[in-house]
């Protein structure tokens, strides 16, 4: 009798148990805490801020931001803004026309990674010429790739466009907030399949930024600075067009040190970056963000679309 008496305490006992964790057999206690569902849901916007002295803004808050969807304005349903750790693909051009400008690529390359920190921020590497090839996985021992470019030689055509859009794939799939491809380049594209717009659209929705670091001799860099300073993208969609769209930056880089400097630069402004959210529009399009500040002689680099659905 005793044993069937501890047979049925231990039975009841468990189906109490159950039905305490059942859904259906107990109300909240309290709203459960907002969350984000999907990135279909909720819309991802990494923004830098700065003067007209070129200088980076910090201490802003969600009613300094004006967002734009399709004209319409949109709520901010958060707002970060606290230094965080990074995640970067960074992709080196050894293609045959970067022969002469493998020390440049180099020398970038271990000044972005000077500016990292171990164990925190991550790093994958990639390199292209006519396709695009995984050299180190993402990894936050930052210190061993520091010779990860030692052994390459330039080599092929160039496929940058499509590099990118690969390398972008890869990396949306990471956790972290602050996010970006790095791309180390003379800036011509011989084989790509994909145009620059075809991969910005691409980049801006899967919410990329790409920052372009061009080794280019002085000649032609003056030729591309004028096309960047056109007031409205250009049908023929380049580079400029690539880093503008997605909220990155090009970077032109003639000489050793303005290489250095560049791409010591482009992780300044990742590490003061605002991180901003908004709800997404319904129905599969293109859907076109202006992202501003409500003060006098500031400048906004965001991405400029996503696609909603």
């Amino acid at each position: 009798m005793t044993a069937r008496l501890a047979r049925f305490c231990v039975t009841l006992s468990f189906c109490v148990s159950a039905l305490g964790r059942s859904p259906l057999a107990q109300e909240p206690l309290a709203d459960p805490p907002l969350t984000f569902r999907s990135a279909v849901d909720v819309v991802t916007i990494q923004a830098s801020v700065r003067d007209a002295h070129g200088h980076a803004i910090s201490g802003l808050r969600s009613k300094d931001f004006e967002v734009r969807d399709n004209g319409q304005l949109r709520p901010i349903l958060s707002l970060r803004s606290e230094r965080s750790s990074l995640s970067l693909a960074i992709l080196v051009d050894m293609s045959g026309s970067m022969r002469s400008k493998i020390g440049f690529a180099r020398q970038a390359f271990a000044s972005v990674l000077s500016q990292l920190q171990q164990g925190q921020d991550e790093v994958a590497l990639f390199t292209f010429d006519s396709s695009l090839h995984a050299r180190c996985d993402f990894t936050t021992d930052i210190a061993s790739l520091r010779d990860a470019l030692a052994d390459f030689e330039a080599f092929g055509r160039t496929s940058l466009y499509d590099a990118t859009a690969t390398a972008a794939r890869r990396l949306s799939e990471r956790p972290a907030t602050r996010k970006a491809i790095i791309v180390l380049t003379d800036g011509i594209d011989t084989s790509s399949t994909m145009t620059a717009r075809q991969v910005s659209a691409m980049a801006s929705s899967i919410e990329v930024p790409v920052f372009v670091v061009a080794t280019v001799p002085s000649i032609d860099q003056r030729v591309m600075m004028e096309a960047t300073e056109r007031s409205t993208p250009s049908q023929a969609a380049d580079l400029r067009d690539l880093a503008d769209w997605t909220g990155g930056h090009l970077i032109f880089a003639s000489t050793l040190v303005e290489t250095v400097v560049g791409a010591s630069t482009l992780i300044d402004e990742l590490r003061q970056q605002y991180v901003l959210a908004i709800e997404a529009a319904s129905g599969a399009e293109w859907r076109r963000l202006d992202v501003r500040v409500r003060r006098p002689s500031t400048f906004v680099k965001a991405r400029n679309g996503y696609f909603a659905g």
